[in-house]
């Protein structure tokens, strides 16, 4: 997500304060895994691509169809259908979805390179779009999301 302004601005308090709420629900939804968090329990101070404008979102589910359940229902959605308020448009691919071994934990370094190798080439079993899945590679591993939203997943 490419911030409108400051996290600390008035504009961006009802997203701000959507986010622990939502990240629990997340971590409560059937599939859950893991999710990108720093000390302060959100993941709002980590870049991505070096810009401070962009906030990373990145989590691992059990498999896509839980993913898309908790992103498509309740309340990520609701506060998703208000992102035109928090966020400015991005015109690039800002969602990259990779399948990785389970207990693996994704890095900042592989979104960046699932990203750009997305908008490169589109989406191929190296990274994918929710609406454009890959299967799996075998069934030892669980989908890496980050939704950059920078959510890069």
């Amino acid at each position: 997500m490419r911030l409108r302004a400051a996290l600390d601005s008035p504009a961006l308090a009802a997203f701000v304060a959507a986010l622990d709420p939502v990240n629990a629900i997340a971590e409560q939804a059937p599939g859950f895994v893991w999710r990108l968090k720093a000390a302060d329990g959100n993941s709002t101070s980590i870049r991505i691509f070096d810009d401070d404008t962009l906030i990373v979102n990145m989590s691992t589910w059990r498999s896509l169809e839980m993913l898309t359940d908790y992103v498509y229902r309740g309340a990520h959605t609701a506060i998703m259908r208000r992102r035109r308020e928090f966020a400015l448009p991005i015109v690039e691919a800002y969602v990259a979805l990779w399948w990785v071994p389970r207990g693996h934990v994704p890095t900042i370094a592989e979104a960046e390179e699932r990203l750009r190798h997305l908008r490169a080439h589109g989406p191929t079993p190296l990274a994918f779009g929710i609406k454009t899945p890959f299967p799996p590679p075998d069934a030892s591993i669980a989908p890496a999301v980050g939704d950059d939203d920078a959510s890069c997943g």
